[in-house]
């Protein structure tokens, strides 16, 4: 199989904070038959290699010297079911908001909770999305992906893919190694509405029975009223986690700051609300350089024209200092810096 190889790639369209980063050279992979091709390919072996989906979790910090692979797998078809769930594959590379939709148009409701998160569906795990009471991993049943460096095709089950807050095997001893090229989701036929978030309750305006497409509409608006479109003011979404601490450290902070909001952990640990703590120390709507805060959402940095990756990363660690030194709690970042 031979795969176009384009050079001088600009990734500007890749990535949602809008860098205007290239490539050195760039592939456009549309099926997992490409991905395995690519370890026999010779125009590019021994390059380092970039796998980018919808690029709406990574900091881009100065162009690429190797070859950006991106994934463009399509396709969405349930593939099998049993008396409690439909399984529904779809392709890395289907758009994740529109991949949701069809479910729900389809009367497979389940994923609701998770609209309108920015990237691609083979991201989704590799992030082990989540909003709004619900994490993608509790939705997962498998994924297919490629070894890069081999060629070899896996199947990773939930296990496999050791999914935590924001985190997976992608993440971590997995990170760079495989192409996800399609994604399995289990939904459940007895299905049970999640609206206990406030902010989802409010725009549900009291409906004591929402049913899953009326969440969904409620989650695109809450989202669309707190957060900035990535295509007029480029971001990456949340851009820190909301860490979580111990309930001896929770109680020593609620001494010192009282209002800090907090939601209890199983375990009996504590998750700060990133965001808050952020705005406590006073960086909502400011910025360095063309990096910012947001005005609305402190826990989403934003490119207001012209910022590189490496003024958003300042701008970042200027805020986990902040933090840290105010009360004592470390942020880390969600995306991935290249």
């Amino acid at each position: 199989m031979s795969l176009q190889l384009l050079s001088d790639f600009s990734l500007r369209p890749h990535n949602t904070f809008g860098f205007d980063a290239r490539a050195r050279h760039a592939m456009h992979i549309d099926s997992a038959d490409a991905a395995a091709a690519l370890a026999t390919d010779a125009r590019i072996a021994n390059m380092p290699q970039l796998v980018l989906g919808g690029g709406s979790n990574v900091v881009l910090t100065r162009d690429f010297d190797g070859v950006a692979l991106i994934v463009g797998m399509r396709g969405k078809r349930v593939n099998g079911e049993d008396d409690e769930a439909w399984l529904v594959e779809a392709g890395a590379g289907e758009n994740w908001h529109d991949f949701v939709a069809w479910t729900l148009a389809h009367g497979m409701p389940g994923l609701e909770n998770l609209a309108l998160i920015p990237g691609t569906v083979g991201a989704a795990p590799i992030q082990n999305i989540g909003a709004y009471g619900l994490e993608m991993g509790e939705r997962f049943e498998r994924l297919s992906a490629v070894e890069l460096e081999t060629g070899a095709r896996a199947e990773f089950d939930r296990a496999a893919c050791a999914f935590g807050y924001r985190d997976s095997f992608f993440k971590r001893a997995g990170r760079g190694r495989f192409m996800i090229t399609s994604v399995t989701f289990r939904l459940p036929k007895a299905w049970t509405p999640r609206a206990d978030y406030a902010d989802v309750a409010r725009a549900l305006d009291g409906a004591a029975t929402p049913d899953a497409q009326a969440i969904f509409d409620a989650v695109v608006a809450v989202r669309r009223a707190k957060l900035p479109d990535w295509t007029v003011l480029g971001n990456a979404g949340s851009f820190f986690k909301n860490p979580v601490v111990s309930a001896q450290a929770f109680e020593a902070l609620k001494q010192r700051e009282p209002g800090v909001v907090s939601y209890p952990q199983a375990g009996g640990q504590v998750k700060l609300a990133a965001g808050w703590l952020i705005d406590q120390c006073g960086w909502k709507g400011r910025g360095i350089g063309g990096a910012a805060v947001h005005d609305r959402q402190a826990l989403v940095l934003v490119n207001r024209g012209g910022a590189t990756g490496a003024q958003v990363l300042e701008l970042a660690e200027a805020i986990r200092r902040d933090v840290l030194a105010r009360f004592d709690v470390e942020l880390e970042m969600e995306p991935v810096r290249v």
